[in-house]
This record gives structure tokens, sequence and C-alpha cells, in this order.
């Protein structure tokens, strides 16, 4: 367990630094703002641009890890609406914007750097092939299912060009598209140039982190408490359980179970919260499930560690 606590502990750690300079006052929000615009809005993209340039797409893309992962990611949803509207009877704006809680674990902040640490570089490949999917199909759901519940008289033909603007509105879908489009096309790029994105991407997921500290320090768990550790239990528990046995029972490699798994372990990210504040319903209870569930991961992530081959 100790060696456990040793591969996660440093994650958190910059985290807790974050959260620490935000309320100490030594960065103030517009601060932490411009990292997380820096961070979310150019270095990560350019990491997801370069891991996916260079997948070798045909083998990568393993059916059966995105099905495990992917099915485990829907069953969060559709639990977190469920229970929202039939357990705590809330409006169905707002058990969309909860059942999305469960549906978007914080794979890149989260889930990169614990499956590195726990797993070394290589390992990540599966990891890159589960994000290059998840802002597009988590988004696509979330919209396509707020928007139909808003619909009033909104004409249907105009449903889907709504949703792709919004999805293609995304600076990580924007970075993964491009991958995508060098890597079809087989472009070799100038060493010059991937030498200087590989100086911001290597900054990219150290500068997330501290950055998801000193946001999560405006989230106050406020009130509505059951529902909140309700979402997290999703989160943290259904998820990545679903994938775990859908995994096993598909015959998915050992490094792609490990990768599927402890993605979906990771506490909703950010972008969960962003969706509820974008449509103004349930924001206190995705920025609290975002808060709290950051600090269960530190248990919950040792104990998937503790089970996985």
């Amino acid at each position: 367990m100790g060696a456990l606590a040793s591969v996660i502990a440093p994650v958190f750690l910059v985290v807790g630094a974050g959260y620490l300079a935000r309320w100490r006052g030594w960065m103030t929000d517009s601060g932490i703002d411009g990292l997380m615009t820096f961070a979310q809005g150019i270095a990560i993209p350019l990491l997801l641009f370069r891991a996916i340039a260079t997948l070798e797409l045909g083998r990568d893309f393993d059916v059966a890890l995105l099905l495990a992962f992917y099915c485990g990611a829907l069953a969060g949803f559709l639990a977190g609406l469920a229970g929202a509207r039939a357990l705590f009877r809330r409006s169905w704006e707002d058990s969309i914007a909860i059942g999305f809680v469960g549906l978007f674990s914080n794979s890149l902040l989260l889930g990169l750097p614990i499956t590195e640490r726990a797993y070394g570089t290589g390992a990540l490949t599966a990891n890159y092939a589960i994000i290059a999917l998840h802002a597009p199909f988590c988004y696509a759901i979330g919209i396509t299912a707020m928007e139909i519940a808003r619909a009033g008289g909104t004409p249907a033909r105009a449903l889907p060009g709504k949703v792709v603007r919004a999805i293609f509105s995304n600076a990580l879908v924007l970075g993964i598209t491009a991958g995508f489009g060098v890597n079809l096309a087989g472009v070799a790029l100038p060493a010059v140039m991937t030498d200087a994105v590989d100086l911001l991407v290597r900054a990219g997921i150290p500068a997330a982190l501290f950055g998801l500290g000193g946001v999560l320090h405006r989230y106050r768990p406020e009130g509505d408490m059951r529902v909140i550790l309700f979402i997290c239990a999703i989160s943290l528990v259904l998820h990545p359980a679903i994938t775990f046995g859908l995994g096993r029972a598909l015959g998915l490699s050992t490094d792609g179970l490990r990768s599927a798994v402890l993605t979906g372990a990771m506490a909703p990210g950010v972008n969960a919260y962003l969706f509820a504040n974008l449509y103004g319903v349930a924001r206190r209870v995705a920025a609290s499930a975002v808060l709290i569930g950051t600090g269960l991961t530190i248990l919950t992530a040792t104990v998937w560690l503790s089970i996985l081959p």
C-alpha cells in the first residue's frame, strides 16, 4: 500500500500546492485562470496533437478497450441522470447535468499522470486512444440530452448543427482533430517544430495539475451532500467496475485494462462543472463533486491499483 501511495501522492501534492497558493493569496484567481488557459487551451491540446499524430491507428484503437471504457462512462451518465430524477426529484435539466458529472472522468489531469507514474510512459498509448474520443463523446451525449430537454419549439433539424458547433469549439477537440489529420495524411513534421511543441507539452500536465488545485479552491461543498456523494460513488466505483468487468469479459490486454480502469476511476473533471455552468443548472453539485471526488480519488485509485494486474 505504501508503494501505491507513492505513485499517487506526487500528483496530489502538485494539486495541493496549487490549492495552497490560491488559499494563501500567493496567486490570484486571474493568475490561476491564466495558467489553466495556457494548460487547457495550448499545452494539453498540443500534447494530444502529438500523441494522436504518432499513434498506429489500426493497432491502438482497440474496439474492446473503447467498448469497456465508454460503456462504463455511458452507464455512469444514465445512473446519475436516473438517480437525480427518481431519488432526489431534480428537474430534467439538473438531472442531465448531474448525469454528465458521472460521465466525464478526469482522464487528462489525473488519469494520465497517475497511469504514467504507476506503469511508465509506454503504458499511455491506450490512455491516448481513450482521450481522443473522450471530449467529443461526452459533449455529444451531454449537449444532445440537454438540448432535447430544452428544445421547446426548436426545430429538430437545428439540433445536430448546434451540437457539432459546441463540440468543435473545444480546444482539446481541435488538437485531437489536427492530430488525426497529420496521422492520416502521413505528414512528417519538421524536427524544429516538434522540438518546440515538445517543450510546451512537457509543461502542460504540471501546469494543469497546479492550476486545478487553484480552481478547486473556489468550490465550496455546500448542501446537497447526498446527491454529491451519490454521483462521486458512480464516478469512482460504478464506472471503473463496469469497465473492469467488460474488459475482462472482452479479453482486453493487461495494458489496455489498466489504462481503461484507471481512467474510469478518476474523479469528475472540471469539464463537469463547466458543462453545468454553461447551462446554469446543478452548478453547486457539479463543483462540489469535482472537489470531493478529487480528494476521494487518493483512496479509490489506490484500491484500483491494488486490484489491477
